[in-house]
């Protein structure tokens, strides 16, 4: 395997990344357009990366990906494709009639300079957007950024260009619940349905990426944020966005723009994080915590009682999306699990303050664990030079785990290999579960496997 020439001397690397721990910004900025509901998102460039961006995400949620493209070719790529994205907008409108359309720019568009404001604000000039129909756009190249930015940057523009704000405010709650899965997101509004609290949650893929076989294809499934559930943003009472990196900036410009306050806390993944988002809606919609709720907390705490003995002082390595990092790494290390190695390759004006939330979760208790925003080629480096008892990641991560004969978690974004993660949540008490009993199953399958005679234990 290539892996294996990976050397265990490591030197500073400033001008060459191998082996991204992420992907590009268009990826990002189509799974959150994705959310929306009878929404198409267009990519403002090549066919050959539309294709890409589409076959990556059909690839993790094994669904099709619907998606347009601007189809550059050498004149367009010369002379700007303004003309290419007004025909699409035309063609998009009259064949297959969404309720909106999310564009986002690619390297290729970004570099010849075109202005996405400029062309949407024509093509309502040239009446080319029908009556009741809308289009929003978001500026994703992918030479800055990853798929998170991409994401966040679709997230604002959905704020910035369609919420509002009227003289009926509503009791109902804003949540954005930043890069999780469609059964992440069907977790975090039951959970809200079982304390009572109307809510709209954008974008919204459940029912989107995980619909039923029915037999018969729709375009269109009948989940995500409708534009009218979008429009009302603005009269909510209040904004809790999951993720700082992904959701943030939304939340921020939902303030900025129609005054709704926001609480911006960390991905409710662990017994801490649920906590904090459960007291975030219970505060803000002025309501007490049902017993229900109150039970499933103590079922994870249970569950940690009986399970953290094996966990305690496993090391473990974790790789991808900062959002993601620092929830699980505050859900592991209060099994008493040891971070080593923990990388992002999302490295942009939030970067540092990710590394300072991910310290000021580990504290004083942890002082040999290396923080970085770096690749995988580091990553393995490291593991080289001392192993770990786990690794975390997406897909990309099975060939360090193979080479170094390691355990291995697949968490994140993508998963390429395996199939059905869509349908499980991570998020919430219940979530939390399901992550402990996967992590304990890759440790105690390893015990076992490793086990002489003497040692092979039926309970253990």
């Amino acid at each position: 395997m290539l892996l294996r020439h990976t050397t265990k001397e490591i030197t500073e690397r400033k001008a060459l990344s191998v082996n991204p721990a992420k992907t590009c910004q268009p990826i990002g900025a189509m799974l959150a357009a994705l959310g929306l509901h009878n929404c198409l998102p267009h990519s403002h460039g090549s066919q050959g990366c539309c294709a890409y961006h589409r076959s990556t995400l059909s690839r993790h949620y094994r669904e099709p990906i619907m998606a347009g493209t601007s189809s550059f070719t050498e004149g367009a790529s010369v002379f700007g494709g303004q003309s290419n994205l007004l025909q699409a907008i035309t063609n998009i409108f009259t064949i297959y009639n969404p309720d909106v359309i999310a564009v986002h720019s690619t390297c290729l568009s970004e570099t010849i300079g075109d202005d996405l404001n400029q062309i949407v604000i024509k093509a309502r000039k040239d009446n080319k957007i029908p009556e009741g129909k809308y289009i929003i756009f978001a500026s994703t190249p992918s030479y800055v950024g990853s798929h998170v930015t991409g994401f966040s940057s679709m997230v604002k523009a959905m704020v910035n260009q369609i919420s509002e704000k009227t003289d009926k405010p509503k009791q109902q709650i804003n949540i954005i619940p930043g890069w999780v899965e469609p059964s992440d997101m069907a977790e975090l509004k039951r959970i809200t349905r079982e304390m009572g609290i109307p809510t709209v949650m954008f974008p919204d893929t459940s029912g989107v990426l995980d619909t039923p076989q029915t037999g018969k294809y729709k375009m269109f499934p009948k989940g995500g944020t409708t534009i009218d559930d979008l429009k009302s943003t603005g009269d909510s009472i209040a904004t809790i966005a999951l993720g700082k990196v992904c959701s943030g900036d939304a939340a921020k410009e939902l303030d900025r723009k129609h005054k709704v306050p926001c609480e911006i806390i960390d991905l409710p993944i662990g017994v801490k994080g649920t906590d904090r988002f459960i007291e975030a809606l219970r505060s803000a919609a002025g309501v007490s915590v049902p017993d229900s709720i109150n039970d499933e907390r103590g079922r994870l705490v249970d569950m940690i009682t009986d399970m953290q003995q094996y966990f305690y002082h496993k090391k473990f390595a974790i790789f991808g999306d900062p959002d993601q990092l620092v929830a699980m790494t505050e859900f592991l290390t209060d099994l008493n699990m040891i971070p080593s190695y923990i990388i992002t390759g999302t490295a942009n004006s939030r970067g540092k303050k990710f590394e300072d939330r991910i310290y000021e979760i580990l504290g004083e208790d942890y002082p040999n664990t290396k923080v970085m925003v770096s690749d995988m080629y580091m990553l393995h480096q490291l593991i080289k030079n001392e192993s770990v008892d786990l690794l975390i990641g997406n897909t990309y991560g099975k060939y360090i785990a193979r080479d170094e004969d390691i355990p291995f978690l697949r968490f994140g974004f993508p998963i390429l290999d395996r199939v059905g993660h869509q349908y499980f949540p991570s998020v919430g008490y219940k979530g939390a579960m399901r992550i402990m009993e996967r992590i304990l199953t890759l440790l105690m399958d390893r015990q076992d496997r490793d086990a002489d005679e003497e040692t092979f234990e039926l309970v253990m």
